[in-house]
């Protein structure tokens, strides 16, 4: 075993396990790699399976109980967002080990993709505090991670998540509501004071600088910059939109779609008409008005080192 594993601590981490992202079928392997992986950092993994139905708060507050402080997922932004959303407010240190299958929150805070890399991490790399976004719809405040979506996304968003993961049986459902979709009049209140109104498709509100299928939005750094990233696309073709956001990665979006109008803010609100379906981290929530705003420095995570590569892509390295 390497000294440098030797030399640190016994440090006991509850284990987040997410056995349905990336290759299910090799669940079973890959869990039993990574417990070893772990142990040979010294960590002592709690292992939680989780279930479509686990209630995230309840594995949190019993972490805690057992004074664990570091909580690791093992899963995808899903996974990574249920889990981050039942730590807030609790003096714990969030942990990713991405195997989901875009692991944007991964890329986002400079997470090395390879699983042994990102293990290394945990123990190598910073423990920063980054900002989490809040939206108010109705009398609901949710918390986001990575993004929160107001129309055309959104109506889009089950239909395309299971196609991605392999469920062909739903590209006649993603493409009638695609194809029958109509715009709205869609009205922002740009931190209580400038409002934009125009028709279009979709409104994108991100924390992170990837979102989609690794569609950059923001800058590095963007997690804990004290803003959000707004994307309004209006007047912009659902062709497209798709293009960019679900089928191709493009190196920056608001240059090759010229009409997607961007702003930082550190509040805004989102008024549709008609009203239009919105999510949060891919929960549906109640349509109407939508009130966002950010919640400063709010969950420690573990990240590493952002490298950004000619192409203008980041990379995690550690």
């Amino acid at each position: 075993m390497n000294t440098m594993h030797t030399n640190k601590h016994r440090k006991q981490i509850k284990l987040i396990f997410n056995p349905a992202s990336g290759a299910a079928k090799k669940a079973s392997l890959q869990l039993i790699d990574i417990i070893k992986e772990l142990q040979a950092w010294r960590f002592v993994p709690e292992p939680f399976l989780t279930e479509p139905d686990t209630d995230y708060a309840g594995v949190v507050a019993d972490a805690i109980e057992q004074g664990i402080r570091m909580l690791v997922v093992c899963g995808g932004d899903g996974t990574v967002s249920a889990v981050a959303r039942a730590m807030l407010g609790t003096n714990t240190v969030l942990g990713i080990i991405p195997t989901g299958t875009q692991n944007n929150v991964a890329l986002s805070l400079g997470i090395p993709s390879d699983i042994r890399s990102s293990i290394a991490l945990l123990r190598t790399g910073k423990n920063v505090k980054i900002d989490i976004g809040m939206v108010t719809c109705g009398d609901n405040t949710m918390p986001f991670l990575e993004v929160c979506s107001v129309g055309l996304f959104s109506a889009l968003f089950q239909s395309g998540d299971d196609i991605q993961h392999g469920d062909i049986t739903r590209i006649g459902e993603f493409l009638t509501t695609l194809t029958t979709s109509n715009p709205s009049k869609i009205s922002l209140l740009l931190d209580n004071k400038h409002e934009i109104q125009d028709v279009g498709h979709a409104v994108l509100v991100s924390n992170m600088p990837y979102i989609g299928r690794q569609f950059r939005v923001g800058v590095d750094g963007a997690y804990n910059d004290g803003f959000l990233d707004v994307m309004f696309c209006a007047d912009v073709p659902k062709l497209d939109l798709m293009v960019g956001y679900m089928l191709k990665k493009l190196k920056n979006p608001t240059t090759e779609i010229s009409r997607i109008k961007q702003y930082k803010v550190r509040n805004l609100v989102i008024e549709t008409h008609p009203p239009m379906p919105v999510m949060i981290d891919g929960s549906a929530c109640k349509e109407g008005t939508v009130r966002i705003g950010i919640r400063r420095r709010a969950l420690a995570v573990m990240t590493g080192e952002i490298a950004v590569d000619t192409s203008g892509k980041s990379e995690g390295k550690n």
